[in-house]
């Protein structure tokens, strides 16, 4: 029999953790996720419900997911630009051009990237060299070499990691231009 009290308390807790570090996300409702997802999930989890730590680390992960969502829903909804994969991908295949290149080529179609060269562009390719640094070193590198050095991946994971790269680093960019507004 699973002991709920226990676990909504851990839960609780976890919630209170996780509202702190992540300031766009009330405690409550933090909590309120986890125990939903563990009640939703509780026949593939029920063998890990007895052990307070193995309920912690997945409180904390989808406490974290929860957190992720709402951070992203709030970015999608402010008044700030909000950069696509697509648009994260067209910076980095722009890196391929120095700067004189790329003022050079503004307002016409590169054939090379089959993309418009726009004023957007050229605060894109700063934003994604600030987010490049933030990413690990795997996805920095898978990144470089398929997207700016234009090479095909080894093979079918290779291509998964650098689109899963992609999506790291657009989310980086969006956390990198709006780094001056939140606490």
């Amino acid at each position: 029999m699973t002991n709920w009290e226990h676990i909504n308390s851990i839960a609780a807790k976890v919630g209170r953790e996780v509202a702190g570090k992540w300031p766009c996300v009330e405690a409550e409702d933090v909590h309120q996720e986890v125990m939903a997802h563990l009640v939703e999930h509780e026949t593939r989890l029920s063998e890990h419900l007895a052990d307070d730590d193995m309920v912690r680390k997945i409180a904390w992960v989808e406490g974290k997911r929860y957190a992720s969502r709402e951070r992203n829903a709030a970015d999608l909804l402010d008044d700030q630009y909000y950069y696509t994969p697509s648009e994260a991908r067209a910076a980095v295949v722009s890196f391929m051009y120095t700067d004189s290149e790329i003022g050079d080529m503004i307002g016409r179609k590169d054939d090379l990237s089959r993309c418009r060269i726009t004023d957007n562009l050229v605060s894109a390719r700063i934003d994604a060299s600030i987010a490049l640094a933030t990413l690990n070193d795997g996805y920095r590198d898978v990144l470089m070499r398929v997207y700016a050095r234009g090479l095909p991946p080894a093979d079918d994971a290779e291509r998964k990691r650098a689109n899963r790269a992609i999506d790291a680093l657009a989310l980086a960019m969006n956390r990198t231009s709006r780094a001056g507004r939140r606490a």
